[in-house]
């Protein structure tokens, strides 16, 4: 059986990437919406039809469990898809708890970046709430972001020019910045580059394939050793066959 992924597009790979390193032997079916991407300018009531849809579409491929690996879909639906299916459900989380727990007596503040639907729902605001006491959370939205990853476009003079033209001035001031979004890891190289030095970037991936890998050997779902880690590509909804465009996620996944 497959572990299903789903994502607004490509951003769902870097959490993909994390999965195969843990977890080389599943099989994964990857659903990617770039035709209705991105996801984090629409309305909630769009985001959770376009979920729906999709999920709708891998739970009629022999999934044993999924990976909503988006968090803009993540705050719109995973509550209902996970009172209308049976298979174990993650959902994508911000990495809140840890940057605050590491910023909080240090005198710097946390800069979360998103989608601005992701920044405003209220699965985000609570868990904003819930850790971080001492307000020192701050939000900035970057829905271009998106549409450079889907565009393959990780890096360059319009990337750079963007980044540095959203960024605060007084970017000084924040030990580490929170990416709240599985597109913006795939830009980590050159925020490395722009932001000074002393910003730790962090995201929620890894943890969120470390609750994966938990939860399916609680329930005795892990593959044994013997499989081969075989993916297979979704665009929304289509088989992706074109070897060129498998080239481009494989890239992704195994850089």
């Amino acid at each position: 059986m497959n572990i299903g992924f789903f994502d607004s597009g490509i951003g769902g790979l870097s959490v993909l990437r994390e999965a195969l390193a843990a977890m080389p032997n599943e099989d994964y079916i990857y659903y990617g919406d770039s035709e209705n991407a991105p996801y984090g300018t629409k309305t909630r009531e769009a985001v959770r039809e376009l979920t729906f849809n999709a999920v709708r579409f891998l739970a009629g491929h022999d999934i044993k469990a999924l990976v909503v690996a988006c968090n803009t879909a993540t705050s719109a639906a995973v509550r209902d898809l996970r009172a209308k299916y049976d298979f174990p459900i993650v959902g994508m989380e911000p990495a809140i708890k840890p940057a605050v727990e590491k910023n909080s007596g240090s005198g710097k503040r946390v800069l979360t970046l998103a989608t601005a639907l992701t920044l405003k729902e209220k699965k985000f605001q609570s868990l904003v709430s819930k850790f971080d006491t001492k307000h020192i959370v701050d939000m900035l939205p970057a829905p271009k972001l998106v549409e450079f990853a889907e565009k393959f476009n990780f890096k360059g003079p319009e990337v750079e020019s963007y980044l540095k033209e959203i960024m605060p001035d007084n970017i000084d001031q924040y030990g580490t910045l929170v990416l709240g979004c599985t597109h913006f890891p795939l830009f980590r190289k050159v925020l490395d580059e722009i932001l000074p030095d002393g910003i730790d970037v962090i995201d929620g991936n890894r943890g969120t394939v470390h609750y994966l890998y938990d939860m399916l050997k609680a329930k005795n779902l892990l593959s044994p050793n013997t499989g081969k880690g075989h993916i297979s590509f979704f665009k929304s909804g289509v088989q992706v066959r074109d070897r060129a465009l498998i080239e481009k996620y494989e890239k992704i996944i195994y850089s």
